[in-house]
């Protein structure tokens, strides 16, 4: 039987050749090996200039335990930790923004009683 890594490797390279092909044939460009487990893309964008997209495939493994071993990696939990972190900077920005609109509006309100008082 085969250790994890092997399956691991064996997952990964399996993984980009079916990207590979998704690119070379459904979206007709090349896909370019730059490491054992990248691929770069040229593409095109809206300003015509050429660039490259970089997909990078990886079987994480999870974060060390201590005792020599790995707590699994959990994409679900990664996912909602994202998901709860993009949340918290959008509620920051908003509030910021709300921020800097009540002081916009005091310093303007400011200004309409000083120009009153003249």
């Amino acid at each position: 039987m085969a250790n994890k890594a092997s399956l691991e490797t064996k997952l990964r390279k399996d993984f980009l050749a079916k990207i590979v092909n998704l690119v070379e044939n459904d979206m007709g460009t090349d896909a370019l090996d730059v490491s054992a487990s990248e691929i770069a893309i040229p593409v095109v964008n809206d300003a015509g200039d050429e660039t490259f997209i970089l997909v990078k495939v990886s079987v994480p493994r999870g974060t060390r335990n201590g005792n020599g071993g790995y707590i699994p990696y959990d994409g679900y939990a990664a996912h909602q930790e994202y998901i709860e972190e993009q949340e918290s900077k959008a509620q920051e920005k908003a509030a910021k923004k709300a921020m800097k609109d009540a002081e916009k509006n005091k310093s303007k309100k400011k200004e309409d009683e000083d120009e009153d008082e003249e």
